[in-house]
Order: C-alpha cells, then structure tokens, then sequence
C-alpha cells in the first residue's frame, strides 16, 4: 500500500470515528499540509466515499466500500508502483519511430510512455485523457488528435459516441493500452465499464498492440471487460512477472518485454 492510500484510509477512519471533519483537523491529525489534504479529499469525494457539507467533509455511509482500492483514481494510481510504471513508459516510448501515428490509452502508466517520448522525432498521437494531453501539447514535434467527450474525474478521461466514430476512422502504426487486471480465462479488464467501448476502438485501430501494465496486474480481475490476452502482439511489464506469466505469454506467441 502507498503512503497516499494509507493516508486516505486514515482519513475515512477518522471521519467515521469523528461524524466529519475540516482540512485544518485532518491536516493536523496526519501532520501535512491542508493542500496534501485537499488533494486526498477530492479523491475520496470523486469516489463516492466522503461528501462536503457547509465546509467540513463527512463520511458518506451510502458509498460501496470504504477500500480505496475498490475505487479507480488515477491520483492514486499513478503512485502505485511507479518505478515500475516509469520504467514501462520508457521502454514503451523507445519503439516510437518518427512519422508514425500512436494511440494512447488512459492510464497511469500510458502517462509514464507521454512523458518520454522523444521530442525531437515528429510524430501523430491520438489521445483520450486530460493527463496525457497536457504532456503531448509541451512536445512541439507532436501533432495531436484529442478525442473529446464528457470527461470523468477519477480516470481524467473524456469518451462519448462521437469520440469513438473519430478514433475508428483512424488508423495508427501502434496503439499502447494499459488495464487494470490480466487474467488467463477472463482476458484484459479494466476499472470503469465507461472505458469499454473506448478502449476496443483503439485496440482495432492499430497495427500493431501493444498491453503496457505492471507485474502486480496479472491475475487480477476487474470488471470492465474489453479484450483478450491474444488480442496484443507485445507486453511490456517489469521484471517481477511470474515464470507462470511468462509461459502463458510466449506460449501465446506475444512478444514479452520486462524491463
């Protein structure tokens, strides 16, 4: 567990055992600043888990589960195994050519592959997320397709009908797709069925598919279905992935990177 996760079940404690709580109280409980506690506050109301009333936050009592980790944020996320993440958006990066045209997925991982790819090779990208746009639109030598729609909190994701039509019309040399569990029998899912649709028309758009996810996500299950294992011609996950993993995969003929 991150330290932003242990903080944010401390927060959901707190406001149970004390019927709510202002950013100063939580602030001094945990010993950060009231911007560390802003941040955790927006999270957890994206979420469901706590809700504002007249300046104080309490907790919600009708929300799913009080486990952060049943709910996506990509806030959250991002802090997940990040060495780990970094080192995957690297190496992801390194197969872009110049002159090619890629998709990005959502993701915090697919965030890492924005951040290094190279800003001196030109290149077209298509992307689906606020996050991602804002890294593309400070490398000059991109040209960006943004996919538009209605935008989601917790993910920094825009989709809609309309998005989808645009990103079927393209055609892209690779398309690199993040998931949240990978699974032998029950394929490729990720957190938010919102994401379904988008993300199997960017798995048909591309040539050639790519699955970037970190070695925690095997044999896990979420419940947005939206592929196969056999659907992706490359994996690029770190070098904790089981030798279960590895068998499964190059049995399957998919190329493995560990990195």
């Amino acid at each position: 567990m991150s330290k932003k996760e242990s903080r944010l079940e401390e927060i959901i404690s707190y406001l149970k055992q004390n019927n709510g709580a202002s950013v100063k109280d939580l602030a001094q409980m945990l010993n950060v600043s009231e911007m560390t506690i802003r941040r955790d506050l927006k999270i957890l109301n994206s979420s469901g888990i706590v809700n504002n009333v007249y300046g104080s936050t309490i907790y919600n009592p009708n929300n799913i589960s009080d486990n952060i980790s049943d709910y996506y944020n990509l806030d959250v996320a991002v802090d997940n195994h990040r060495e780990a993440k970094e080192r995957i958006g690297k190496f992801a990066a390194s197969l872009i050519n110049a002159d090619e045209t890629i998709i990005i997925d959502a993701g915090s991982t697919t965030e890492c592959l924005a951040k290094y790819i190279n800003p001196s090779i030109k290149i077209k990208a298509l992307c689906v997320t606020n996050n991602v746009l804002n890294i593309l639109i400070q490398k000059k030598n991109v040209s960006i397709i943004f996919s538009g729609g209605y935008y989601h909190t917790n993910s920094q994701m825009f989709e809609c009908a309309e998005s989808i039509t645009l990103i079927n019309k393209i055609r892209a040399n690779k398309v690199f797709i993040s998931a949240a569990g990978v699974h032998e029998k029950l394929g490729i899912t990720g957190s938010n069925d919102y994401e379904i649709n988008t993300k199997k028309a960017c798995i048909a758009s591309g040539a050639e598919r790519i699955l970037l996810v970190d070695s925690s996500k095997f044999s896990s299950v979420k419940s947005a279905y939206f592929a196969n294992l056999n659907d992706f011609d490359t994996i690029i996950t770190d070098t904790n992935i089981s030798p279960y993993w590895e068998d499964i995969i190059h049995s399957m003929g998919i190329t493995l990177h560990k990195v």
